[in-house]
């Protein structure tokens, strides 16, 4: 029976400690506000980066998976070890796509090239007289690995010379780097800062009721009954900015990716896919969560320190 007493107190307590905090955002209409409106423009900012960030990444992907090498077949090859060739760089660790080039696909690739100039390609005309090889074209998911493949590949008998571009790689690993690089340390300076913008904010509203915190200290509280309330005020108003964030961010890339994506196709005459935001919702809901509900609790953790220190 004690023991039943004792859990229906724990419940009693934490009930109160939970409704408590609740009772607090509503109670203080002013302080709160303050708070979510700092919280949702810090937590926009961070959000913008990081889709930004998300989206130059998917981006330089995309540019990187259409680079690779070129792989030049012998004309004595036979057709079974031509197609067994293509079936073994297909095989291979970290290549994307293999495509096979003809030699007459190859032929009309240099006449588009030099459409203006059809002469210089005239005496390549008729049977036996493409100097051009067959080639399979193969794209790579990692360039780092360009070499490791193509050493492999080298290895096929029938592999007349293999083709690539090491300038344009190492130019595309360098910016992907760094474009990692610089993401990755804006959006760790816009965690520190929305830290302490935030703690600083949740502060002003424990320092307006400095007093009621010191009343419950006289009384005998404890540091964890007076605490909770204001984590859990702090944590609340972190939710609610996460969920306004998350809305206003998802509207405003709805609206402005589709412009941009239509923009630079008409300026440039090239298709540029941004990533959905379905793609990234699920990563950015979590990150939202971390930061409302972590930074909240933090934040008033922290700021409250010296005022339980009577």
């Amino acid at each position: 029976m004690i023991k039943k007493v004792g859990t229906t107190v724990r419940y009693s307590i934490f009930g109160y400690l939970i409704g408590e905090g609740f009772r607090n955002v509503l109670k203080n209409k002013k302080s709160t506000i303050a708070s979510l409106v700092i919280m949702c423009a810090t937590m926009f900012i961070f959000g913008i980066f990081f889709l930004v960030g998300e989206n130059v990444n998917h981006i330089t992907k995309t540019i990187e998976e259409q680079q690779g090498m070129e792989v030049f077949i012998y004309d004595e090859a036979t057709e079974a070890q031509t197609t067994e060739l293509g079936n073994q760089i297909r095989n291979m660790n970290y290549v994307n796509t293999v495509t096979y080039k003809t030699k007459e696909e190859a032929l009309d690739q240099m006449k588009r090239m030099f459409k203006d100039r059809k002469g210089y390609l005239a005496t390549y005309e008729g049977e036996g007289n493409n100097p051009f090889k067959a080639s399979y074209v193969v794209t790579l998911t990692d360039l780092t690995k360009l070499e490791e493949v193509q050493n492999q590949i080298a290895t096929s008998e029938i592999v007349a010379n293999i083709q690539t571009r090491p300038d344009t790689v190492n130019a595309l690993i360098q910016i992907t780097d760094g474009i990692k690089l610089i993401t990755g340390i804006i959006l760790v300076i816009l965690i520190f800062i929305s830290i302490f913008i935030i703690t600083n904010t949740i502060k002003l509203t424990v320092h307006a009721r400095r007093k009621e915190i010191s009343i419950m200290k006289y009384v005998g509280a404890t540091n964890s009954f007076i605490r909770w309330p204001f984590m859990v005020e702090g944590m609340l108003i972190g939710l609610i900015a996460a969920i306004i964030s998350l809305l206003l961010l998802g509207w405003a890339y709805s609206v402005l990716s589709s412009q941009i994506e239509q923009s630079l196709a008409s300026l440039r005459g090239v298709e540029v896919l941004l990533l959905p935001m379905s793609e990234m919702f699920g990563t950015l809901v979590i990150v939202y969560l971390i930061l409302g509900l972590g930074i909240g609790a933090l934040g008033s953790a922290i700021s409250m320190r010296k005022y339980l220190e009577v």
